[in-house]
């Protein structure tokens, strides 16, 4: 692997991983002429609308980081990929935070309908758990796959991103204690975050003491990229997001800023970074391309 302690070269390996991920995506999904082809169509709408496929990509890093291959790695990182896609299409829904615009063209509902973009959601989810379930897929053993799968759906389900997106339409209007944001945090945005680098060890055979440092490495920069996406809310700019900015404060959202305060919010995410950064240290030059990927999300702009 090319040093990765350059911007120039981690946007390198950023991209080769993001063609292979799409490329299994791919061939993963249903094809768009399969019957029913409006529900398949759907899926790969939302799939292939673009994003920065961070989950899969901290899937791989997080395995390569402990002497794993992409191939180790590549049913968990497309699993998750399709788990997030399902999660916006849902979130995009009238229902929930009703957004026309996703990575800058329509949302699903706007295309196929509110009904198709709920079950397109629907099989996404369950496709994902097909992918982690395909014995012939890895040759991971089947106890590391089983961990997987477990870890992935505890991140997913009502103890990590249903909750935190329950907990967020709650608070919808309310003053929340930082205890509070914290965990809604924590498992809307940051579970996922965290599995997607556990699910990557795991693949990889990770001892206890890899483990850790991913672990660790996982909540920090999960909750701050949720604090950066809360600050990009604010002095974002559409076109950059692909979506309407300030719409955390037109529905009055529990955010980081409007808890902490902006500059607050600023600091927080510059330390936890800083904290994520040392957490793999002890992993030598497998934790390098880590490193610079926080460096990444403390300097995005979408």
């Amino acid at each position: 692997m090319p040093d990765a302690g350059s911007r120039r070269d981690l946007a390198e390996i950023m991209a080769e991983r993001r063609a292979l991920v799409d490329a299994a995506l791919d061939g993963r999904l249903p094809p768009a002429d399969e019957p029913p082809l409006t529900i398949h169509q759907a899926m790969r709408y939302s799939v292939f609308a673009g994003g920065k496929r961070l989950r899969p990509m901290l899937a791989l890093f997080g395995c390569e980081a402990v002497g794993g291959t992409l191939e180790d790695a590549m049913p968990a990182a497309v699993a998750l990929e399709m788990i997030h896609t399902y999660s916006l299409v849902h979130d995009d829904l009238p229902a929930m935070d009703d957004d026309d615009f996703r990575r800058g063209r329509p949302t699903c509902h706007k295309v196929y309908g509110e009904a198709v973009a709920i079950l397109a959601g629907d099989a996404l989810l369950t496709q994902a758990f097909r992918v982690l379930a395909d014995p012939i897929a890895t040759g991971v053993p089947a106890a590391r796959r089983l961990q997987i799968v477990a870890e992935i759906a505890t991140a997913a389900g009502s103890l990590g991103m249903v909750g935190g997106q329950t907990m967020d339409i709650q608070a919808e209007g309310e003053t929340l204690e930082p205890a509070t944001l914290l965990t809604l945090h924590a498992k809307k945005t940051g579970a996922l975050l965290r599995a997607s680098l556990r699910a990557g060890g795991l693949a990889g055979g990770a001892d206890d003491a890899a483990m850790a440092c991913l672990t660790g490495y996982g909540e920090r920069l999960g909750l701050a990229f949720q604090i950066v996406d809360d600050i990009l809310d604010i002095e974002g700019s559409s076109a950059e997001m692909g979506k309407a900015t300030g719409s955390d404060a037109r529905k009055h959202k529990a955010t980081y800023p409007a808890v902490f305060g902006l500059e607050a919010a600023r600091r927080d995410a510059a330390r936890l970074l800083a904290e994520a950064r040392e957490a793999v240290r002890p992993l030598g030059d497998g934790g390098v391309v880590l490193v610079a990927l926080a460096d990444f999300v403390e300097r995005r702009r979408s």
